[in-house]
């Protein structure tokens, strides 16, 4: 092991130290366990159960979306989103822009539809003053964007340490409100990047991440934006709905591993340095968007 690097950084009103090692042996990971069987041994503890009333229903054609929304930031966006869904904004509308490789972008293209109870546009909210985290758990790999990258509640975050500013990333199943030039011209239109995208990080607001379906994103038809109603106007969006409205049939309970868990922690490590037999070169590194945060549908005998 030679040498080794020390990040310190305040969260809220913690005070959180991180040391990792700059080199990890190979011998060093002989019988450690994969992140598969770390997580095979996790307990119920170990798991946080996503409110309903902070989940978003994506109903398409081809299958359901679950969209966990931030309980930190970009608050004022979370709230739209909700009041859009609450009166049908999004019913019958579709995902027009799809971009191989880019976004996947929904709603009023046409910009016929009517805001009944919604705001019509909002403030940016690209990064805010970060809250008293007592659940924040910072990666100590270097990423190029963020002075420090980790989690809270499952949702990844970036940190501007000498600014004192936090905001959530652009990774891949992110999702965010779009805009135009001016900054706060933000309203209704929001869109889901298909993989990372963090140069965008910090220019558009994002306020919470595609916990279930992303797999029906992927797949969905690629598309320009339509300008009239003869073009095409994507894949429709059967609707968008709050999970605390929905039927209790019809919601999914899930959990996410919770990130202040010794769980989490061996997790993280075991991705930064597959113990696997298959693995030869192991770069001590992880970048944050390349560490989805489990989530899990909710075993049935805990739900009895």
């Amino acid at each position: 092991m030679t040498g080794s690097r020390f990040l310190q950084l305040a969260a809220g009103v913690a005070t959180i130290a991180v040391v990792i090692p700059s080199v990890v042996l190979a011998d060093a990971l002989e019988g450690k366990k994969s992140s598969a069987e770390i997580l095979a041994e996790a307990t119920t503890d170990d798991w946080l159960r996503l409110p309903q009333e902070n989940l978003l229903y994506i109903t398409l054609e081809r299958g359901v979306v679950v969209v966990s929304l931030s309980d930190h930031l970009a608050q004022s966006h979370v709230t739209q989103m909700k009041a859009l869904a609450r009166e049908g904004f999004y019913d019958g509308l579709s995902f027009y822009r799809v971009i191989d490789g880019f976004v996947a972008q929904g709603g009023d293209v046409l910009e016929k539809r009517e805001i009944k109870t919604a705001k019509t546009t909002l403030k940016a909210a690209f990064d805010e003053a970060p809250p008293a985290w007592p659940d924040f758990r910072p990666l100590a790999d270097e990423d190029g964007y963020a002075s420090v990258t980790g989690f809270v509640g499952g949702l990844p975050v970036g940190l501007d340490e000498k600014r004192g500013r936090a905001w959530h990333l652009h990774c891949a199943g992110a999702i965010a409100m779009a805009r135009g030039n001016e900054k706060d011209t933000a309203g209704t239109e929001f869109y889901v990047p298909l993989h990372p995208q963090r140069y965008l990080d910090r220019n558009l607001t994002v306020f919470g991440r595609v916990v279930q379906g992303m797999e029906h994103l992927q797949a969905l038809r690629r598309v320009a934006p339509a300008e009239s109603q003869d073009d095409d106007l994507g894949e429709t969006i059967v609707s968008i709905r709050v999970g605390s409205d929905l039927p209790e049939a019809e919601q999914v309970s899930l959990e996410t591993l919770a990130p202040n868990t010794d769980t989490f922690d061996n997790y993280v490590a075991a991705r930064r340095n597959r113990p696997e037999a298959f693995f030869y070169y192991r770069p001590n590194h992880i970048d944050v968007c390349d560490l989805p945060v489990p989530v899990r549908e909710q075993p049935v005998e805990e739900t009895e």
